[in-house]
């Protein structure tokens, strides 16, 4: 069955099965490394040595060979997911990670293939929007940007582009756009009016100096390629074009984001195209085709000086008056800008804090029905984007693909705030609220986890965490406030030994550092050294579930849009490679267009 068919019915069925199963392992998510030894995880959860953990993690890929009727035998010994029924501790960790397999989005079979996505979109034999670049000849750059970012902007723009065609829109709004490395090159390649919209205008300022570069690059390109052309040469390289582009030293970097479980997508692969509603017609006419090596000349002129960290996103109701006029001034500048320079701009990169609230017609003079998009968007910024998708009738389709979920709000968190105001990101769909469902931050926080970072884990980073959870025993031993409102910090890549770790730590916590001697500080550290290896194996059994928290999260989302009524087609998708993307999973939706 192609998942673009899938009932609410069926979507809520797998959320269901999804729930059932972090109903009784959802309890290793949400134990906090730093009190790992103090809250003595391990023999709270475990019933099994950390040896046979990880062995059975590593062997993990043999597990398919293995009989069918392990159930059964998980039936006779009153376990359920390899948890003990009686005590609620782990005593089979095969059976825990298959059933984690089975429960994860691939192994409910619930995402579609891009490729899926991109021939329902085409329907009838129809080609691929294309970029509006022309080029024979085989291009080489000599910087580009990072290979995660490059696969990312090119996947998706090709979704972006083919969701404009089938719904006859030109324009699309781009949501937590950064440094418009999505927007630039759905503008300059596809012909698309993009309106990146960001919450940090040092991000918006960076966009528009890139985008102004990029253009006239765009141009002498393609004034070169013509010239060539005509004097039946070769097409130039991009050595021989001379125009003043300096890719990496504009001041442009990208939002840093959270690394997830990779995946495999040969099974998705395998099933039928999906049919999308035959009511959702293409625009009439495309721009001529380019060639692959015209998209990596684009992406080379991006440069690289990526993953930086944005500033963080304040709402209007926290802004200083002053901060709220210049903002506007801003907007007012930019849009004077655009007007001035012509059709030619296709690109406008503009500054305010957006939800499903926010009137785009006040933000966009010239907004018509749009496509919105959002390419990594962090925490509530991506429920936010699909509640104004639903809330705007301008806005025809979506395509989202979040990141960052333990920045999500969680409505029915016990430590949230009474009388807290605004929606919450999670959950969104009225299925799971009428659940009261809570997943909890640390839970979240290990949908975030990264397979291969953590299978690494025997070197610093399960060091640093191995530090942070002893100092935790000596605070709480010792001082008696191990609570403390202070963050220890970055402290580990400064320290020589523990013993410097533990009194770098005490001093940014402003303890009495002279309560320890050494000695005593590395006793602490030769007790629990033996146990390192539990804390290990925990952390392999949190990467092993972050695919069911980030599976119940999205199922959620696609939940959402399944229960509005005026949509045709709604999925999940499989947009990126994993290996090089973790978080590659994107939730699409598409309105009933009127004939």
């Amino acid at each position: 069955m192609s998942s673009a068919s899938y009932s609410l019915t069926e979507t809520q069925r797998r959320i269901d099965e999804v729930q059932r199963f972090l109903s009784i392992t959802l309890s290793i998510a949400n134990a906090h490394t730093v009190e790992f030894y103090t809250h003595d995880a391990w023999n709270r959860f475990m019933a099994v040595p950390p040896q046979e953990v990880l062995s059975t993690v590593a062997s993990r890929n043999d597990q398919q060979r293995e009989p069918e009727h392990k159930e059964n035998e998980s039936e006779q010994t009153r376990t359920t997911f390899g948890f003990c029924n009686d005590t609620n501790r782990l005593v089979d960790t095969r059976e825990l990670l298959r059933a984690a397999k089975a429960h994860s989005l691939l192994g409910l079979g619930v995402c579609m293939s891009r490729d899926e996505l991109l021939q329902g979109l085409r329907g009838d034999g129809r080609e691929p929007a294309a970029p509006v670049a022309a080029t024979d000849a085989e291009l080489v750059t000599d910087e580009f940007m990072n290979s995660k970012k490059s696969h990312e902007v090119k996947s998706m723009s090709e979704v972006v582009a083919s969701l404009a065609r089938r719904c006859g829109v030109k324009q699309v709004i781009d949501v937590g756009s950064g440094k418009g490395y999505l927007s630039s090159f759905l503008s300059l390649q596809y012909c698309l009016r993009v309106y990146g919209i960001d919450s940090s205008s040092t991000n918006t300022h960076g966009a528009q100096e890139r985008n102004r570069k990029l253009e006239r690059f765009s141009r002498a390109y393609q004034r070169c390629n013509k010239a060539a052309r005509a004097q039946g040469e070769a097409a130039p390289s991009h050595q021989n074009v001379q125009v003043d582009v300096k890719p990496g030293r504009d001041g442009d970097g990208d939002v840093a984001h959270g690394d997830g479980e990779p995946g495999n997508a040969s099974r998705e692969e395998q099933r039928e195209a999906p049919v999308v509603p035959s009511n959702v017609e293409p625009a009439a006419g495309r721009p001529p085709e380019s060639t692959a090596e015209s998209e990596e000349l684009f992406l080379g002129a991006l440069s690289a000086d990526v993953m930086r960290p944005s500033p963080a996103r304040a709402p209007p109701g926290r802004l200083s008056d002053e901060e709220r006029q210049r903002r506007k001034r801003e907007n007012l500048e930019r849009k004077a800008q655009n007007r001035t320079a012509g059709a030619g701009v296709a690109f406008s990169p503009l500054t305010s804090y957006v939800t499903a609230e926010t009137e785009l017609r006040e933000l966009i003079d010239e907004l018509e029905d749009a496509v919105v998009v959002g390419l990594h968007t962090c925490g509530d910024l991506a429920p936010s984007t699909l509640r104004m998708f639903v809330a705007k009738p301008e806005l025809a389709a979506v395509c989202s693909v979040g990141c960052c979920y333990h920045l999500l709000t969680e409505e029915f968190d016990p430590a949230r705030q009474e009388g807290a105001s605004g929606p919450c990101g999670f959950p969104l769909s009225r299925y799971l609220r009428d659940r009261s469902w809570f997943c909890g931050r640390n839970a979240r926080m290990s949908a975030c986890l990264a397979l291969e970072r953590v299978s690494h884990g025997q070197g610093i980073q399960m060091e640093s965490l191995f530090y942070r959870a002893v100092l935790h025993v000596i605070l709480r031993d010792r001082y008696d406030c191990f609570r403390s409102e202070k963050r220890v910090g970055n402290v580990y890549s400064k320290s020589k030994s523990f013993v410097d770790y533990v009194r770098r730590a005490l001093r940014r916590l402003e303890l009495d550092e002279s309560k320890l001697s050494d000695g005593d500080i590395q006793d602490y550290h030769d007790a629990y050294r033996p146990r390192m290896g539990e804390m290990h194996a925990f952390n392999m059994l949190k990467v092993t579930l972050a695919p069911c928290i980030e599976g119940l999260i999205l199922l959620d989302r696609l939940c959402y849009l399944q229960e509005q009524a005026d949509l045709s087609f709604t999925a999940l998708v499989q947009l990126f490679d994993p290996l090089l993307s973790p978080r590659c999973y994107a939730v699409v939706g598409l309105k009933t267009i009127s004939p």
